[in-house]
């Protein structure tokens, strides 16, 4: 779809034509920008063996009661309290080659190669956890985690890490997302707990990114503002429409769930050792839909800690 693949693992997308001796390079539009990868229902095609056998584990724990978790204490009890069962602790990793896209020094423009292959390597770690979650007979996935690592014996490796924990409603009532996958959520436990009170539930984690190289200034600009106070159009524009297409190609995959918006919306920004002026703004917050017509907004309660 436009410049993007996204069952297609082999980092072969297509980079905008260089454009002469202007300063921007057409872009992406943020329609055009990645989608999900393929969720197969009862999966486990990207798990290894030892995964695979984690799982069967699970399955007997779950039916004696027991089960593991990275919530906290208060979270725990609050998810409870929601009607919600903590089943276990789920994860999907992919360790992904960074591929090299090249951009002229005076030219900002977005690396498209380069956030392909971002985005696919989450949307892989994603997957897999839900498939994990999906394996669990989970309705979702709580507090989820995405973490990026990188060793010593693979410069242009990163391993992307998706990690949460998978929950099912006590009462069987189905909360899966509108597209049937397990719903995913970087929600708190507390944050869970009030937005189900308040008539509403996570329809799913979305997020959208964009790498993008930002153009260094010639030395006859720099003389120019030597000593004044003045904007820099360039880096102004190049990050502006960075943020941009990471907040829009967020906004369709809200779309695609069929959500009514996005809570706890944040983008973070990070170099990923490519250089100072190559900069990935990543989007991500959580798609919620409602549950009731009639949306019951607790009052907040003054609390006073006991501790000096």
């Amino acid at each position: 779809m436009g410049f993007f693949t996204r069952d297609d693992g082999s980092g072969n997308a297509q980079q905008p034509d260089a454009a002469g001796d202007d300063q921007q390079a057409p872009v992406a539009a943020a329609s055009e920008g990645p989608h999900q990868a393929a969720y197969r229902a009862g999966s486990l095609s990207g798990l290894p063996d030892s995964g695979r056998q984690r799982l069967e584990r699970m399955k007997h724990d779950i039916e004696r009661g027991f089960f593991t978790s990275d919530l906290s204490v208060n979270e725990f009890l609050l998810v409870k309290e929601a009607g919600f069962e903590p089943l276990g602790l789920v994860l999907g990793s992919s360790i992904y080659h960074i591929g090299f896209q090249q951009a002229m020094w005076n030219q900002s423009q977005e690396m498209i190669v380069l956030t392909q292959a971002m985005y696919h390597a989450r949307e892989l770690a994603m997957t897999r956890m839900e498939e994990e979650a999906d394996a669990l007979g989970a309705d979702g996935v709580v507090g989820v985690r995405l973490d990026i690592g990188r060793y010593d014996w693979g410069a242009d490796l990163a391993e992307f890490i998706a990690v949460g924990t998978a929950v099912r409603h006590k009462d069987g009532e189905l909360h899966r997302a509108p597209n049937g996958r397990p719903f995913t959520s970087d929600m708190s436990g507390q944050e869970f707990a009030t937005l189900l009170r308040a008539g509403y539930r996570p329809a799913g984690l979305v997020m959208g990114n964009c790498v993008y190289h930002v153009a260094r200034q010639g030395m006859l600009a720099s003389l120019k503002q030597v000593g004044r106070n003045v904007e820099m159009p360039n880096f102004t524009q190049a990050l502006y429409e960075a943020r941009e297409l990471a907040m829009e190609r967020m906004q369709t995959e809200a779309d695609e769930l069929q959500s009514e918006g996005i809570v706890g919306a944040r983008i973070v920004e990070r170099s990923h050792g490519w250089g100072s002026h190559v900069i990935e703004f990543f989007a991500i917050g959580t798609a919620v839909v409602s549950t009731s017509a009639d949306h019951q907004i607790e009052k907040p309660a003054l609390v006073l800690p006991l501790q000096g």
